[in-house]
């Protein structure tokens, strides 16, 4: 073994960059930010819509349409998801919170007839499609409409 044979060991972190020390080093005279102006100067954030003083896209496009803000948002279930319950179950939205059929209840419940069901079942919700309640009556269940 020689001297010359022996190699650095890796150093575990990188190193800090530490601009504005010299030519040498790489990052000296502009120290990395380019040229001259407001990019190049500290505290510079301009937001992502900025265009450099051109008028942004989204003043330039036609606005159409609105929101409402009294809109309603249901969490939804579907007649299939509901199958997984004994037989009598009085299914409420707690109950469909505990079992992870719905994450949170918004607006409220509103019950969908997607699927089957062949299950007596009393079911809780704010808000039923007319299929659901033609499915849940038709298989012996009772629909309560929570207010």
């Amino acid at each position: 073994m020689n001297l010359f044979d022996i190699k650095s060991i890796p150093f575990p972190r990188k190193r800090k960059k530490r601009v504005g020390r010299g030519r040498g080093s790489g990052m000296g005279k502009t120290s990395g930010r380019g040229g001259k102006g407001a990019t190049a100067r500290t505290g510079n954030e301009t937001s992502i819509q900025f265009e450099g003083g051109q008028t942004p896209l989204f003043r330039r496009l036609p606005k159409r349409g609105f929101n409402n803000i009294f809109k309603k948002e249901y969490s939804i279930v579907n007649v299939k998801d509901i199958e997984r319950f004994d037989n009598g179950t009085h299914v409420n939205p707690e109950k469909l919170m505990e079992v992870g059929l719905v994450k949170k209840v918004l607006d409220g419940v509103k019950v969908l007839g997607d699927g089957e069901i062949t299950k007596p079942l009393t079911v809780s919700a704010h808000k039923f499609s007319k299929v659901a309640i033609e499915k849940i009556q038709a298989a012996g269940g009772e629909i309560k409409v929570l207010s």
